[in-house]
């Protein structure tokens, strides 16, 4: 599904509304809207709303009005990705056609049983750059009358993408160019997709994964700076995997600081405390929220 980049520069800020916006949430709008402005680009708003358990209408209407609250301007209209569950469910397809990609149905019992037992025997069980244990891929190498057996069993299911095969198809090294900030210097990231293993590209309850989702709607979009925290540095391998694999434009990436809370880690949606709402119900204006969030980056 080859799609030709734009001139114009194009950013984007892509909240999912599972709760309300926190100041990390801040700082990465305010960049990507800064610097589309100073470079004479183009900001979009984008909603990623495929989790329909955790997605709320109230949510995304509290994300709306703070982001206007913080004097952010972005396009009309606002891009919603349950607006556009087909395009996603092609781009699985079309891997599918690749042979890339299989149905796999372990359950997170018999995954942490598969860790357990591996390294019981003093073998330590490879993790991912978040420190979660690869799929084990049992269902991997099955034929296709197994596989449709797994389809029609009931069972949850995942497709996963077959993480050997895929590097080896999208021939020779991975690679993106990471930006400092506000154009500060640039360096070439080697990727290393395998270190995530057998990722989940769709659920059987679920049309598309981050992953999947996230560089497709980026490439329809025209997306050709992403601007996001250092917590999906990592990911970025999968997505430039992804990119190769789907013919997709490869963006230039910028991965901006993380702002943490008391605990020293990185700010939830469920911490109301550190909310853009509880900041302006405070008596706070937009300037203050710039001057907590922008610092140094």
């Amino acid at each position: 599904m080859p799609i030709s980049r734009p001139e114009q520069p194009v950013f984007r800020f892509a909240p999912s509304p599972n709760g309300f916006l926190h100041l990390g949430h801040a700082l990465s709008a305010i960049i990507n809207h800064d610097i589309a402005a100073d470079s004479g680009g183009r900001f979009l708003l984008r909603i990623e709303d495929i989790d329909r358990t955790r997605c709320r209408p109230e949510f995304e209407a509290a994300i709306l009005d703070d982001l206007a609250w913080l004097e952010l301007e972005w396009e009309e209209p606002v891009r919603r990705q349950s607006d556009h569950l087909d395009l996603y469910a092609s781009a699985l397809e079309h891997l599918k056609a690749m042979r890339l990609v299989y149905p796999s149905a372990m359950t997170r019992g018999e995954i942490r049983a598969a860790v357990a037992a591996s390294e019981a025997k003093g073998s330590a069980w490879p993790r991912d750059p978040d420190g979660t244990p690869l799929y084990p891929g049992r269902e991997r190498g099955f034929r296709p009358d197994d596989q449709a057996a797994i389809l029609a069993s009931g069972r949850p299911y995942a497709w996963r993408l077959d993480m050997e095969e895929a590097v080896k198809r999208a021939g020779g090294s991975l690679s993106w160019q990471e930006k400092g900030f506000r154009g500060s210097g640039e360096y070439s990231q080697i990727a290393d997709p395998a270190a995530w293993g057998d990722v989940v590209l769709s659920r059987s309850d679920a049309p598309s994964s981050y992953h999947l989702s996230v560089v497709v709607d980026d490439a329809v979009q025209g997306v050709t700076h992403i601007v996001r925290g250092r917590d999906l540095y990592h990911a970025t391998s999968v997505h430039r995997l992804l990119q190769r694999l789907l013919e997709l434009p490869e963006p230039v990436y910028h991965h901006h600081r993380l702002i943490l809370g008391p605990d020293g880690r990185k700010l939830s949606k469920s911490n109301r405390d550190t909310g853009i709402a509880a900041f302006r119900a405070a008596g706070h204006g937009p300037a203050d929220i710039r001057a907590m969030v922008l610092g140094e980056q």
